[in-house]
């Protein structure tokens, strides 16, 4: 049970994370579950575990983290659709 809720809490913060950017995640649901697991290490790696903490992912890192990899994955989509133009 455990599991799941790691699973909706990260395509919850990766589709936050995306609406706050104001860009679509590739992948739909299953994308934002990544970018935001993705984003809970990378959160977790650079910030360490602060704040609210929900199926063992610090929230407020997570978010930074998910914030970070989405960004950094629109710029390599859009430099693809450059070169593929």
């Amino acid at each position: 049970m455990e599991f799941i809720l790691y699973l909706i809490v990260g395509g919850l913060i990766g589709w936050f994370a995306g609406l706050i950017l104001g860009k679509n995640v590739p992948g739909g649901i299953i994308g934002n579950i990544i970018a935001g697991i993705v984003g809970a290490w990378l959160g977790g790696m650079i910030f360490g575990d602060f704040g609210p903490s929900i199926a063992d992912m610090a929230i407020v890192p997570a978010l930074i983290g998910a914030i970070i990899f989405v960004f950094l994955l629109s710029l390599i989509m859009k430099s693809m659709n450059k070169r593929t133009a």
